[in-house]
């Protein structure tokens, strides 16, 4: 099982599902979703998804080769297009507005959308319930898209929120599939905004806590260094150095082990190359963290 929000859990999912292939299951991020456009945009899931489907484009988000005329067309109507997104990409979070406005969960309409796309993977949501991520720099709250694209993901970051979180609750895919992880990893990335929005839904803190599975997070820093995304203002927001450590001391209690490029002095710590350049890197960071975690049972 792989916990994921953003590029880097995404990029690992699609390493491990070379490995295993439908034994994995994610965990997704949902505290980035938003309405605009008359759908419902679930980036975190979507972005696996397109990932396991091997479709992502090279911008690294949204369909390969999609087009983007819906969006240039509202702009010429005078829309405000702040949030843009192809027009197959559209498509998709517009069926998913219809589904859960008929009643479906979202994790109904994720578990469509990956049928559709040939995944072998099972994708979750981490709960069917809204849960919106926050973030207050300058003196203001954003949600989050509008803090990363008309804020520019700029610190510093004064405070952060899961609206929804408390009234939240692990669906019961989420539960068993917890429950019958034989390893749970925790994804390279950012452990505020991309992994802390699925701790903050009420038991899967404890579920990692209980499990008699090794649970590991990939470190998403490369040298010390972000590859992609606000991933230092969220780590001195939280009071914590940009190194393995620092990564590790978010989770506090919840790991076993890390996996880094620099070792990690608070838990046993695979050191290997984390930045997954190709397929290969990335099946090759797969086996080589399963392999921690089974060493660490």
């Amino acid at each position: 099982m792989v916990l994921a929000g953003g590029t880097g859990g995404a990029k690992l999912a699609a390493g491990f599902q070379a490995l295993v292939g439908e034994r994995l299951t994610v965990i997704a991020n949902t505290g980035d979703d938003i309405e605009a456009y008359g759908a419902h945009v679930s980036p975190d899931p979507d972005l696996c998804l397109y990932w396991l489907a091997g479709r992502i484009d090279e911008r690294g988000w949204g369909l390969r080769d999609d087009s983007f005329t819906v969006m240039e067309e509202l702009h010429a109507l005078g829309e405000d297009v702040w949030f843009n997104l192809g027009d197959r990409d559209l498509a998709i979070c517009i069926q998913r507005a219809r589904r859960l406005g008929e009643g479906a969960r979202l994790t109904e309409a994720i578990g469509e959308l990956r049928r559709s796309l040939g995944v072998a993977a099972r994708v979750l949501p981490m709960c069917d319930e809204p849960v919106r991520t926050w973030v207050r720099t300058q003196d203001r709250w954003w949600p989050f898209q509008e803090f990363m694209i008309r804020a520019g993901g700029a610190g510093p970051v004064q405070d952060v929120a899961h609206r929804g979180a408390d009234a939240a609750e692990p669906t019961a895919e989420v539960r068993a599939a917890l429950e019958q992880a034989e390893a749970i990893i925790v994804g390279p990335s950012n452990p505020v905004i991309s992994i802390g929005p699925i701790l903050a839904v009420p038991g899967v803190s404890d579920a990692l806590r209980a499990t008699t599975a090794p649970v590991v997070a990939v470190s998403p820093l490369v040298h010390g260094a972000v590859v992609k995304g606000p991933t230092r203002p969220f780590l001195e927001w939280a009071g914590q150095p940009l190194t393995s450590d620092g990564i590790a001391a978010i989770y506090a209690d919840l790991l076993d082990g890390i996996v880094a490029d620099v070792p990690c002095a608070a838990l046993p710590t695979l050191e290997t190359d984390v930045l997954m350049a190709d397929a290969a890197g990335r099946l090759r960071l797969a086996d080589e963290t399963l392999r921690f975690a089974a060493s660490l049972r």
